[in-house]
């Protein structure tokens, strides 16, 4: 036998002193959801979804706020 070593031991000390790029990646900074949605729009050329977004929230806090005891004074902005 010769002094060769197997490859998955190889491969095992590479991974070990060598991080890969997703392992280098997890080590970075973590970005918000907010973040990661702002980023998904400017890489995806998407920006056109904004207004849609808040649109749909403000309608959304509006249905939720109509529950509540601010509902009288939603009520006079229709």
């Amino acid at each position: 036998m010769t002094d060769e070593q197997n490859p998955s031991q190889t491969e095992e000390k590479n991974t070990a002193a060598e991080p890969n790029a997703f392992e280098a990646a997890s080590a970075g900074d973590q970005t918000s959801l907010v973040g990661e949605f702002i980023d998904f729009l400017s890489e995806n050329k998407k920006f056109w979804m904004i207004p849609l977004l808040v649109a749909l929230f403000g309608l959304g806090a509006l249905i939720l706020l109509g529950g509540t005891s601010a509902a009288p004074f939603i009520y006079t902005l229709f």
